[in-house]
């Protein structure tokens, strides 16, 4: 591999449901990097607020989250056998778990709490600071690594989010409505837009990927040329 290559940040950035992860993992593994999905972080807080009752109607306990804060340990961990980045919440498997409707119903509102962010963010920079990283989010190429070598913001029709969203739950055995799956997308992206701290929005040096009708396939010869040309500049 070529030295250059071995150096390289990559942000990933753009809206729910439009195959971010698909697309950083897939890259994460040509060139042998470290993945890490940083909305898999928000969706693991989620949850154990979930689990511990921290979240009724919507309605957060914040003063009670912030207080076990402390508590919430997440990681990552690349089973070859099975080609899946895992993720553990506090020494359990929980990759399946946080991506459950009702943790989807309620990451948002989580990820809009400037103390879980400032948290999530440190433990973004401490996992990135040895550079060779592909790391997936709202604000990694403006907040989280605003210095990134490459920036890539994501984008897809919201219809086109939704039916790959409603296909992914079927073929995981959920009992789902497309409607209940298409409203929770558009609800997401006026929350993730719209938030006061660290908003959702394309950084000025990233380049824009649209990827409601191209295969992975496709983006991974893009992205791949868009490496090529990076690496040969400097």
């Amino acid at each position: 591999m070529n030295d250059k290559i071995k150096k390289l940040t990559i942000a990933i950035d753009g809206y729910s449901s439009c195959g971010k992860s698909t697309f950083a993992k897939e890259l994460a593994k040509r060139l042998n990097y470290i993945y890490i999905d940083s909305g898999a972080m928000y969706r693991a807080v989620t949850l154990y607020c979930l689990q511990q009752n921290l979240i009724k109607n919507k309605s957060i306990n914040k003063t009670q989250l912030l207080n076990s804060l402390k508590d919430i340990n997440i990681s990552f961990n690349y089973e070859p056998g099975n080609q899946v980045f895992e993720v553990y919440l506090n020494g359990i498997n929980q990759t399946e778990e946080i991506r459950s409707i009702e943790v989807s119903n309620n990451v948002s509102p989580i990820s809009k709490i400037k103390e879980i962010r400032k948290k999530m963010v440190e433990m973004q920079r401490e996992l990135g600071r040895n550079k060779q990283i592909v790391m997936d989010g709202r604000d990694i190429g403006t907040v989280v690594f605003p210095h990134s070598d490459i920036k890539i913001f994501m984008t897809a029709d919201p219809e086109i989010r939704a039916q790959r969203r409603y296909k992914e739950l079927i073929e995981k055995g959920q009992d789902i409505n497309y409607t209940e799956i298409e409203k929770n997308i558009r609800e997401r992206d006026y929350i993730d837009e719209n938030r006061e701290f660290s908003p959702l929005k394309k950084a000025e040096d990233a380049i824009l990927l649209d990827n409601s009708h191209i295969s992975v396939k496709e983006q991974m010869i893009w992205i791949m040329d868009i490496i090529n040309k990076k690496i040969n500049e400097d």
